[in-house]
This record gives structure tokens, C-alpha cells and sequence, in this order.
């Protein structure tokens, strides 16, 4: 996976990650081993998601790294295995990937923003949770199954 290196003193970043072939809807089929990859890599790579929303083909998230950490890459690349073992494979995959053992179901890099202010944090918030009215899914944020707009608590950065 390609990324751009980026260093922020307090690591909050807004990313946005994309299946290769966004006719699937993989994401949202199997959210329950979505969630299941997040909450592993959470537990043995530290990290808090202070918002996020997952759409069939791609998801945006915001998370704050511990302090002196910038390791998003890592964690993404161990969220993206482990849903990619456990997911079945519908994806075309060329003979050169099949031979190696790969799979090409995210795309490979992904949009990263370092968030540096309250006013960013309030503006990806918003519109992390408004991306599926704005994809045609439902007509009210709230309405959508697959986001942390049901959080009650305000989200602020440290």
C-alpha cells in the first residue's frame, strides 16, 4: 500500500479508503468482519476512532493516534489483511496475484488529511456523517446503520 508519510504533533487524520472495483459492496455485505478487524487491530495497535461511516465500496474515518505515533499505514495494512482473509473472494484477480497469493480488494493507496484545528474536526465530522445522504443510501444521516453519528458525546480535538 502506498501512503504519503505525514507527521502530526498529536496524530488525528481523516482518511478515506476505497475497494478496487467499487461495484462490489463488500464493505457493508460483511460489516460484522469489518468491525471485527478494527476492534483486533485496535486492541494490539491503539488508536481512537472519533468518527466514521462505512459505505459499500469505501469508508472515511477520522481517528487519533497515541502520542509519537504515526503508524496509520501499519494499521490500516492489518485491517485490510484480516478482512481480506476472512471475506470471499468475488473480486477478479489476475493470474500473476493468484500465483503470489494476493487479492486485490482495496485500492491501492488511500486519501489521508492531518487534521490540525477544531474547526477541521467539526468539518470531517459532518461530513463523515453525511456522506451516505449524499450517496443516495438514506435521507437523514441517522437513518444509516453504519456510522458514529449515533454517538451521543461530542467529538473535539485535544
Amino acid at each position: 500500500m502506498r501512503e504519503r508519510r505525514t507527521s502530526v504533533p498529536d496524530g488525528t487524520f481523516f482518511f478515506t479508503v476505497h475497494l478496487a472495483d467499487p461495484s462490489l459492496s463488500l464493505l457493508t455485505d460483511h460489516i460484522d468482519i469489518l468491525r471485527d478487524a478494527v476492534r483486533r487491530v485496535r486492541t494490539a495497535h491503539p488508536f481512537e476512532i472519533l468518527a466514521m461511516v462505512v459505505l459499500p465500496d469505501h469508508l472515511h474515518a477520522l481517528w487519533q493516534l497515541p502520542e509519537d505515533d504515526n503508524e496509520h499505514a501499519l494499521r490500516w495494512k492489518l485491517i485490510q489483511s484480516e478482512f481480506c482473509r476472512r471475506t470471499p473472494h468475488l473480486e477478479p484477480i489476475r493470474l500473476s496475484r493468484r500465483l503470489q497469493r494476493e487479492r486485490s480488494v482495496w485500492r491501492s493507496s488511500y486519501r489521508l488529511r492531518p487534521i490540525r484545528n477544531d474547526e477541521e474536526l467539526r468539518q470531517h465530522t459532518a461530513l463523515i456523517h453525511a456522506n451516505p445522504v449524499r450517496h443516495g443510501h438514506v435521507q437523514r444521516p441517522e437513518e444509516w446503520p453504519y456510522s458514529t453519528v449515533h454517538r451521543t458525546r461530542t467529538v473535539s480535538k485535544p
